[in-house]
């Protein structure tokens, strides 16, 4: 199989700037600087406008007109002419000014699609902090409350001096195909009837990347299979995860689900899924997904229909 063309998700154009987010007065300058542009998360949602398109960023004077740089604020990085981005999420207070008209709230999984590169990955950055620093408030050594340092990206604990960073828990999820080139979909008994997706599971502490394809698709539909072939990742902060996207080969076709994983798994040529597709009998993931990229590199185009 080819590699995936770029993911929604997969893009971003930033400097992390990452050894000058160290320094606290650095950080302090470019929320200082004019042209700073700040994303209000709320309840996990930013601004953007009407259509879908861009995101809509405030000032730091639309958050406090005094200027002051809030505790719980996150730099994100610099454009190529130096404009510096940072995030805050800020509870409650869904009515922040924004400095560019008209503006609707939407997820990353709503607006990441449609959004430029800069802002798909201003977006999941913003995301994967805010979700980071609402889990992991206090140390995991001593209890005590932590502070947010180097822009964002750690937190120190004041009483043991432990410092803790971002997880990122990494992910297999992967398309089988067997000797007849059809592809193993799966549902999971939370969804609703219908909609299917490619087979996904989390990676063990010490297990290599092409085990975990493996053991996952066996635990889930007891097929074999080998040949893992790695195709492209995608940061997923839902709320911490690395989809590392994979194809591989079946060496077995008798599907057995777990039932707690995996309530249902079927087999399906490009003829089967197009036809279920177009009757509305299977709904296949969103656009934004690399499960998608994964099911439509297989099947040679772009499909219609999504959750």
């Amino acid at each position: 199989m080819p590699r995936l063309s770029s993911l929604a998700l997969a893009r971003a154009t930033l400097d992390r700037a990452t050894e000058r987010r160290r320094d606290p007065e650095w950080v302090a300058q470019r929320w200082a600087d004019p042209r700073a542009r700040v994303l209000v998360l709320v309840d996990g949602k930013a601004p953007v406008t009407d259509d879908g398109t861009a995101l809509v960023y405030a000032s730091p004077a639309d958050l406090d007109e005094t200027g002051k740089q809030p505790d719980e604020c996150y730099f994100l990085g610099l454009e190529d002419d130096g404009t510096p981005y940072f995030a805050v999420s800020i509870p409650g207070r869904a009515d922040v000014d924004v400095d560019s008209g008209d503006a609707t709230r939407a997820g990353l999984r709503e607006a990441g699609g449609t959004l430029s590169d800069r802002d798909a990955g201003v977006f999941v950055h913003a995301m994967a902090l805010v979700n980071w620093h609402a889990a992991h408030p206090c140390c995991s050594r001593c209890g005590t409350p932590t502070l947010s340092t180097d822009g964002g990206h750690v937190r120190r604990c004041p009483s043991c001096g432990a410092q803790h960073f971002p997880r990122t828990d990494p992910a297999i999820i992967v398309l089988v195909t067997d000797d007849a080139d059809r592809c193993l979909l799966g549902r999971q008994p939370s969804w609703p009837v219908g909609r299917f997706s490619t087979l996904a599971g989390f990676v063990e502490p010490g297990e290599p990347l092409e085990h975990a394809v493996a053991r996952e698709v066996r635990e889930e539909t007891g097929i074999d299979v080998v040949d893992p072939e790695y195709a492209g990742s995608q940061p997923w902060p839902f709320p911490s995860s690395l989809m590392l996207g994979f194809f591989a080969r079946a060496t077995s076709t008798q599907i057995k689900v777990d039932e707690e994983e995996i309530a249902e798994a079927m087999w399906l040529s490009r003829e089967d899924l197009r036809a279920k597709v177009d009757s509305g009998e299977l709904l296949l993931p969103g656009a934004v997904s690399i499960a998608r990229r994964l099911i439509e590199t297989w099947y040679g185009e772009q499909l219609p229909g999504s959750w």
